[in-house]
C-alpha cells in the first residue's frame, strides 16, 4: 500500500510538472491575431489579420484521420523538412476546414515573407495567404473529436441565426493546445460572415 501511495505520489508530481512546461511554453508560441467586433452570449465576432499559412488538403471529412495526417505532414515541414533543413517556430492555434476533405493549416511566423520561406520536402504543402477576414466564433474546451465539432457548429450556426447574422458556408475548427495538455483545453469552431 505504502509503496502505490509512492508511485501516484511520484506520478501526481511528474503530472503537475508537464502541465506547468506546457503553460509556459504555450505563452512563448505566436498566434493568429484578431480585434474581437462583438461580443454575444454564446459567440463573438471578430476580424482576423491577413496573414500567411502553410496547408496541406487530406482527402478525409474525418477529423481524426485528418488532424493526424495533416499534422504529421505539416510538423515535418516545420521541424526541418524542407530544402534548408530549417526549422521554423510552431504557432497557434492549428486550423482544420471543416469539409467533406479537410485542409489543415498551421501560420506562419510574422518574420517570414513568403519568398523568405524553405521550399517544403513534400509536394503536397502549400504556402499561401489567408485574407483579412470577419468571423464569428465560438469557444469549447476539452478535447475535439468529429461529434463536438459538429455540435458546436450547429450552435453557431444556430445562434447567428437567431441573431440574423448572415455567414457562409466557409467553417473551421481552431486547436490550441498540444496533446499533452489535460488542463484549460481550448477549441474554436469558426465561420467566415458575409
Amino acid at each position: 500500500m505504502k509503496t502505490m501511495l509512492i508511485v501516484l505520489g511520484v506520478l501526481i508530481v511528474l503530472v503537475t510538472i508537464v502541465q506547468i512546461y506546457a503553460m509556459y511554453s504555450r505563452s512563448n508560441i505566436e498566434s493568429y491575431p484578431y480585434t474581437v467586433v462583438k461580443k454575444y452570449d454564446t459567440f463573438e465576432v471578430r476580424n482576423y489579420e491577413a496573414r500567411l499559412f502553410t496547408s496541406v488538403k487530406l482527402a478525409t471529412g474525418d477529423y481524426k484521420e485528418a488532424s493526424g495526417r495533416g499534422f504529421s505532414i505539416l510538423a515535418g515541414y516545420i521541424f526541418g523538412g524542407n530544402d534548408k533543413k530549417e526549422k521554423i517556430s510552431m504557432t497557434s492555434p492549428v486550423a482544420m476546414s471543416i469539409e467533406d476533405s479537410m485542409t489543415m493549416m498551421f501560420m506562419v511566423p510574422k518574420k517570414f515573407k513568403k519568398e523568405d520561406l524553405p521550399k517544403p520536402n513534400q509536394s503536397n504543402i502549400e504556402i499561401h495567404e489567408e485574407p483579412a477576414k470577419k468571423v464569428a466564433a465560438i469557444t469549447f474546451g476539452g478535447w475535439a473529436d468529429s461529434q463536438k465539432i459538429e455540435k458546436y457548429k450547429n450552435q453557431l450556426t444556430a445562434a447567428l441565426d437567431a441573431e440574423g447574422i448572415s455567414y457562409t458556408n466557409k467553417f473551421s475548427f481552431l486547436g490550441y493546445n498540444p496533446p499533452f495538455d489535460l488542463i484549460g483545453r481550448k477549441n474554436e469552431v469558426i465561420v467566415e460572415l458575409n
